[in-house]
């Protein structure tokens, strides 16, 4: 059940609180990527302690690796990974984009190529659907074609069109109690698709709804427009997802455009990179200008890295390969990404989003193409 509490009278954002069988999650939402049942570099006590509301993880790798009958032994995904708090399973349609050279897709599904030893794997909306409820995630998603961004028309008519007609046998699928499941609106930049398969989808009742198809290497206006596209045909008493977004300047943008819940990779990605996220932009902890500033990596970070270390030790640590150094970036990271989220939280309660947004995006340093390009794929 999705609860609207407040909208914000100068843009599209919205205050809300989605509850689940293992808890509410007050929105908007950053969700930390959890692809092999794990965030990387992660546990699950520092992710509490951090705020973690929900984590994300991956129908297709954890249906070849462990497997479900693995999972299913250890009392489901929730158990076999120490997380009792709610998870989102990814559904695979990201992978029929991903691992495009190892698939094949047919009328009622898509024929995988293991990445690992290239045994063959079948997905379709009844496979989904089953390795989603046997996992035992809190919010399952359809499963959908993703197409590139610059498939031409023809190819992202036909991916719509295999979008809404797997939707609909997702939705006759069974469910694991209270289980929700949130459909996947394709269609590109294309307005009048994005919009004809929002609409289709908002017919099916589903509990939520995902715009994806963003993230997959289109310029950041393009981005915006797909969600500005799907939006208004979205109902307001339902959450809404943008998958696999985004920089934190995008987020901020993208709730005040009326999204509720994101996830994205970046995070943890750049972080093994030694690169840290600041509420100015990045910046590369391993270069020598950080070789004896004995200061935290953000002045009044709350986050464990930066009450007790320095940007000269954790560059030290990353230059000579110590786990440790990844891990700290990792950590302040994470944390980063959802301190952005509760301070919008905050300033939706109060009535002031609209002075944060126009603060925080005069003060971010957009991230460069290379980082933002690293949002692509899988954890």
């Amino acid at each position: 059940m999705f609860e609207l509490l407040k909208t914000d009278p100068g843009s599209h954002a919205r205050l809300g609180r989605l509850t689940t069988t293992r808890g509410a999650i007050n929105t908007p939402v950053f969700m930390p990527v959890g692809t092999q049942a794990s965030v990387k570099a992660l546990d699950p006590r520092e992710l509490r302690e951090m705020g973690t509301q929900i984590l994300l993880g991956n129908t297709y790798h954890l249906s070849i690796r462990p497997g479900l009958e693995i999972i299913q032994a250890a009392g489901g995904l929730h158990r076999f990974m120490g997380w009792h708090e709610p998870i989102l399973t990814d559904s695979g349609g990201f992978q029929v984009f991903s691992l495009a050279k190892i698939r094949k897709i047919r009328a009622h599904g898509v024929e995988f190529r293991s990445h690992l030893d290239g045994s063959p794997l079948f997905l379709g909306p009844k496979e989904a659907m089953e390795i989603q409820r046997l996992l035992g995630s809190d919010i399952a998603m359809v499963f959908d074609e993703c197409p590139p961004h610059n498939a031409p028309p023809k190819e992202q008519k036909l991916a719509v069109d295999r979008t809404i007609r797997w939707a609909r046998e997702c939705r006759e699928q069974p469910r694991l109690e209270g289980q929700a499941v949130f459909g996947i609106v394709q269609g590109g930049a294309d307005p009048a698709l994005r919009e004809h398969c929002a609409r289709e989808l908002v017919a099916l009742d589903f509990d939520g709804y995902a715009i994806g198809g963003v993230s997959v290497g289109e310029p950041e206006p393009e981005m915006m427009k797909a969600v500005e596209y799907a939006e208004p045909c979205l109902p307001a008493d339902k959450p809404r997802y943008a998958m696999g977004l985004g920089t934190p300047a995008q987020l901020v943008e993208l709730v005040a455009r009326g999204v509720d819940m994101f996830d994205c990779v970046l995070p943890t990605r750049v972080a093994r990179n030694g690169t840290a996220f600041t509420s100015r932009g990045t910046f590369a902890i391993k270069g020598g200008a950080c070789k004896a500033e004995f200061r935290p990596i953000e002045d009044g970070c709350s986050c464990y890295a930066c009450r007790h270390f320095t940007r000269a030790y954790i560059r030290h640590l990353l230059n000579v390969n110590e786990i440790l150094g990844l891990r700290l970036v990792s950590i302040h990271n994470s944390h980063f990404y959802l301190q952005v989220m509760a301070d919008i939280r905050t300033h939706l309660a109060a009535g002031t989003f609209g002075e944060f947004r126009r603060e925080f995006i005069a003060h971010y340093v957009p991230t460069s193409r290379v980082l933002a390009s690293r949002m692509v794929g899988a954890e």
